[in-house]
């Protein structure tokens, strides 16, 4: 004899369409259907938020499927868990009876478990003679078989979903990367154009998108700064000369903004009037420069510079001096514009000196970049000479010996 089974909850819990929705797509399915649950439960995980269950709903059903001895769920099959609110709420580790009951309203609701409560709403399995189960009243686990497949491609559209916001905040990084890095070498190089406006369009759209940004908002984002980047990006290219646009080593050092006017740090203001006297004459042709100084004094002033040699080996010669100038230019990220604007208006010895000085204060200035070209513009208008420059480090040298002896 088959018996009724029960499709209605216990007490005063009301009957829901979404319940009568679920028991008839669990009649429907085919008799043979199976179903591994920890798969199953592994898609419902993925596809939470199109079903609209929470992470302790999926607690309390996670509970539930290890009330379930098999692995795999096969619809006809016993598929009715009836433990009872302490066990089940062991498993669910310790959640409280009002959550856990909550929570189980949110599974039924979902359609992911059908009640079947006994007359009086306990949770039990009748046996019989041999020991089998020939009545059980508590949860049915049948949807979950009856609705793998729907489970499995809500989970691949929700991975799917993932990998393009993903991808989406991978591209706006990018973006911002390109275009914060664009705008900063364009306002070093005091290149024209609208930059200013550029940095403002840019200074609106550089915020991080919340963490719980929808599709949507990310690729709105993304519109604009691709927008922007196309802007910066062919505003640069119309300005740069053909030979500026060369994959030369030389042409692609790094650029640093320098957001201050005057580079020059306070603590550097004692440095000014010795750097405000007037250049040397200049040395008659074909004869070498007359200075007051040495090469060895300079590497007294500036040790720093000696270990960007070849091999470490140190500096003998004013061509060495020069050599490692260079090599440090592109450690200091000085651009190639403004070290070769300061050779021909300082002279290749003098602009190495300047750099190795730059190297032996570096923690002291800000921009190593509009610092040269600060005092290249000095000198071009004959208020700077580098000899004041050396003699002031070989001071601070000697006081800071002094205080460690």
């Amino acid at each position: 004899m088959t018996s009724h089974q029960s499709t209605t909850p216990f007490g005063r819990r009301p009957l829901s369409l979404a319940m009568v929705a679920a028991r008839a797509v669990s009649e429907s399915c085919p008799s043979n259907a199976i179903a591994q649950k920890w798969k199953v439960f592994d898609n419902l995980r993925e596809a939470k938020t199109a079903l609209g269950i929470s992470d302790r709903a999926l607690s309390v059903l996670n509970a539930l499927l290890t009330f379930h001895q098999d692995t795999t769920l096969q619809f006809g099959s016993d598929l009715i868990v009836f433990p009872s609110n302490k066990a089940l709420t062991f498993r669910a580790n310790g959640m409280s009876p009002a959550t856990l009951r909550r929570h189980l309203a949110a599974l039924v609701q979902a359609g992911l478990v059908i009640r079947r409560d006994s007359p009086n709403g306990k949770r039990y399995a009748r046996k019989g003679e041999e020991g089998s189960i020939e009545r059980a009243f508590g949860f049915d686990l049948s949807p979950l078989v009856a609705r793998a497949a729907e489970f499995e491609s809500l989970a691949a559209q929700a991975q799917a979903e993932r990998k393009v916001r993903y991808f989406l905040r991978e591209e706006i990084t990018i973006l911002r990367r390109d275009i914060g890095k664009t705008i900063a070498v364009a306002l070093e190089e005091d290149l024209a154009g609208p930059w200013s406006d550029l940095l403002a369009r840019f200074n609106a759209l550089n915020v991080t998108p919340p963490r719980n940004a929808e599709t949507m908002a990310l690729e709105a984002i993304t519109a604009q700064l691709r927008t922007l980047w196309a802007n910066v990006d062919n505003t640069l290219k119309s300005q740069l000369k053909p030979q500026d646009m060369s994959a030369n080593e030389s042409h692609s050092e790094r650029h640093y903004q320098n957001s201050n006017p005057n580079p020059l740090l306070d603590s550097e203001q004692s440095f000014r009037k010795k750097l405000e006297e007037t250049p040397a004459p200049e040395p008659e042709a074909n004869k070498p420069p007359i200075r007051a100084f040495s090469l060895g004094l300079v590497l007294q002033a500036c040790p720093d510079i000696a270990m960007y040699t070849k091999g470490g080996q140190g500096i003998s010669t004013w061509r060495e001096l020069i050599t490692a100038a260079g090599v440090v230019r592109g450690a200091l990220g000085i651009s190639p514009s403004a070290w070769e604007d300061a050779c021909a208006v300082m002279g290749d010895e003098d602009a190495a000196i300047v750099i190795a000085a730059i190297l032996q204060r570096s923690e002291m200035i800000v921009s190593a970049g509009g610092y040269l070209r600060n005092l290249t513009e000095r000198a071009r208008e004959g208020k700077f000479s580098v000899g004041p420059m050396v003699m002031a480090l070989l001071r601070v040298a000697a006081t800071d010996g002094r205080k460690s002896a």
